[in-house]
């Protein structure tokens, strides 16, 4: 039974554990491109580096583009009730929080497809 980590450091280590981090990158390069919002991370990247990259890109969306962040989390599948939850007064928080909800269902997919 799938139960995700309760927060991005957690999930990229389980990840790592379950040796599974690899494809949650390729993940993530996959379907930000099909958002045509591509992020490009390194096969060799570290968690630190996809967690701050992850955040990063998701406030610039925010900010600047949120026709195509609205978009990105339709293509990702992010549930919109975990978005609407979220508490927008901070967009540096919003970015992080929907950030590890993005990475949440990157690896619900990953985690799935191995499994099964």
């Amino acid at each position: 039974m799938f139960v995700a980590p309760a927060n991005t450091d957690l999930l990229l280590s389980e990840a790592q554990k379950q040796q599974l981090y690899l494809k949650l990158v390729e993940q993530l390069n996959k379907d930000f491109a099909l958002a045509n919002e591509p992020v490009d991370f390194p096969e060799g990247s570290t968690p630190i580096e996809i967690k701050l990259g992850l955040h990063e890109k998701i406030y610039l969306l925010i900010q600047h583009k949120f026709a195509e962040y609205l978009n990105l989390l339709y293509i990702i599948d992010v549930p919109e009730k975990e978005i609407k939850s979220l508490n927008g007064s901070d967009i540096a928080e919003l970015s992080e929080q929907v950030a590890f909800l993005i990475l949440k269902r990157e690896w619900q997919k990953v985690w799935f497809r191995n499994r099964y």
